[in-house]
């Protein structure tokens, strides 16, 4: 009867330590899918950066404005980038040095990217160790 109660125990420890890592799993699949955005936009402003690095001042180019759709425009200063900084606060930069900031974020995010899903693999490995002892538990108290 003890260790009845101690296995009724120890499967209600390890229900709340399921639950709370089925929600840790849950957050990082968010955070990586969050990352994975930001990670897709940086790397498509890098590669414009590109073309338009290619082109000479007034030159007539498609500009995407989202959603499938364009506006046509004119390149007037293909050497002035505008960055954004975070929180509303933009500046201007040379082409090189805005490319160098584009850089530096990507590199940040791949960082970030991989050390979030390195976590996931644990806590998936963890999840999949922890139903493994709920089950010894379950068959060894039949």
């Amino acid at each position: 009867m003890a260790a009845n109660n101690s296995n009724q125990d120890e499967l209600q420890k390890l229900s709340v330590e399921m639950r709370y890592l089925e929600q840790t799993a849950q957050m990082l699949q968010q955070r990586i899918g969050m990352l994975n955005t930001a990670l897709a936009d940086l790397t498509y402003a890098n590669a414009t950066l590109e073309g338009i690095e290619q082109e000479k001042e007034n030159t007539e180019m498609l500009v995407p404005i989202g959603g499938s759709s364009y506006v046509q425009v004119k390149l007037v200063n293909p050497d002035k980038v505008i960055v954004g900084l975070g929180a509303d606060v933009s500046i201007e930069k040379t082409m090189p040095d805005a490319k160098s900031t584009l850089k530096e974020r990507l590199d940040e995010l791949e960082k970030a990217l991989q050390a979030a899903q390195t976590q996931f693999n644990q806590v998936i490995e963890r999840i999949n160790s922890t139903k493994k002892t709920i089950d010894t538990i379950i068959t060894n108290t039949k």
